[in-house]
């Protein structure tokens, strides 16, 4: 019967390295990740770009509406304004006005539409302009597109890919703010958000479905897809694990298996008492290494001998001797010279 497990493991094992490359493709493909990355290359920028004394940075800002929740990429608050950052990861051809309802994403011949970013970053300005209490000249909308996309259509100023949106924000030289103000909205900021966790993304998410659902007049699918993403993402990290504990393993027993080939060979050598009522023979073995005569002296005191002895004496000299052809370990050419110098003193030939 074929053991399936431990098929599939050394399958595993050996084959790692042709999975691994499609399971970072399928992780990198998700737009889960597209915008977590997106998101992380602004918040990097932003913090190495921008005075962090003058520009307060605050990422995945949610706030509770009347009808549900908003989410906030990025927030930064200074001097100069309240800064409301809308990120969107997308390639290929981007095409748009800001009073579309809908832009047109373009990649070879296929076409995609999504929801204005201006318009989906007016709903974030004004709830988070509810809760500071600034006025319309103290709060600046802002898009920024990363990844490989190009407009197609001419874009307004707050429109930006890549670090475009650095320079729109420095361009804001007018202090709009004073520091007492910009002290009293991150305490705001900070009493006013909900707490960042899973369950408030979720809930957010849900309520987005339920809103996408209304517009489009049909009823809310369940989050099958949500889901299916919390059960595959701990699977594909799960698969990960296992796939680089598995060639580690495998990694490991072919090193130690080399290195005990190209281990020499040592022979460990048990004394033998003698039986009761035969004598002990006493050898003395001397030699030098590395090309030198070997002198044997030995002192025999001998009366009877036994048979199987000798005959252990005689399968320990042609062992090593059949050992040594082809091999030319000291070591082993010293436990030949020993092994068969004793079989000749048993034996009567050397006295």
């Amino acid at each position: 019967m074929i053991d399936l497990g431990s098929t599939f493991q050394g399958a595993l094992s050996e084959f790692w390295y042709l999975i691994l490359p499609f399971i970072i493709v399928a992780l990198v493909r998700t737009p889960w990740f597209k915008g977590k990355a997106g998101e992380f290359l602004v918040n990097v920028s932003a913090r190495r770009l921008l005075e962090k004394s003058r520009y307060h940075l605050i990422n995945n800002v949610t706030l509770p509406t009347e009808d549900g929740t908003t989410q906030i990429d990025h927030v930064l608050i200074s001097e100069f304004g309240v800064f409301v950052v809308e990120t969107k990861n997308m390639k290929g051809w981007i095409f748009g006005s800001p009073h579309q309802r809908f832009w047109t994403q373009k990649i070879f011949r296929s076409n995609h539409k999504f929801q204005n970013p201006l318009h989906q970053n007016y709903k974030h300005v004004k709830t988070l302009q509810a809760l500071l209490g600034f006025g319309d000249h103290q709060m600046h909308s802002v898009v920024v597109f990363v990844g490989d996309s190009t407009f197609k259509t001419s874009m307004p100023d707050n429109v930006t890919r890549g670090l475009g949106y650095v320079r729109y924000i420095k361009s804001k030289q007018g202090r709009v703010l004073s520091p007492e103000q910009v002290k009293e909205a991150l305490e705001k900021m900070a009493s006013g958000r909900l707490k960042e966790s899973f369950s408030t993304d979720r809930a957010h998410v849900r309520h987005v479905r339920e809103l996408v659902s209304e517009r489009d007049g049909v009823k809310p699918r369940r989050a099958r897809r949500g889901l299916l993403k919390i059960l595959v993402l701990p699977a594909m990290l799960v698969a990960f694990s296992l796939i680089i504990s598995h060639a580690y393993s495998n990694f490991a027993s072919k090193a130690t298996a080399l290195a005990t080939k190209n281990m020499p060979e040592q022979r460990v050598e048990r004394s033998q008492s003698p039986a009761s009522g035969e004598p002990d023979v006493q050898i003395k073995v001397s030699s030098r290494e590395e090309g030198k005569q070997t002198n044997v002296a030995t002192r025999i005191q001998r009366i009877d001998q036994s048979p199987s002895k000798l005959y252990l004496a005689m399968q320990e000299c042609n062992s090593l001797i059949a050992a040594a052809l082809g091999n030319q370990d000291p070591r082993l050419l010293r436990d030949r010279d020993k092994a068969c110098a004793r079989y000749k003193v048993l034996k009567g030939e050397v006295h």
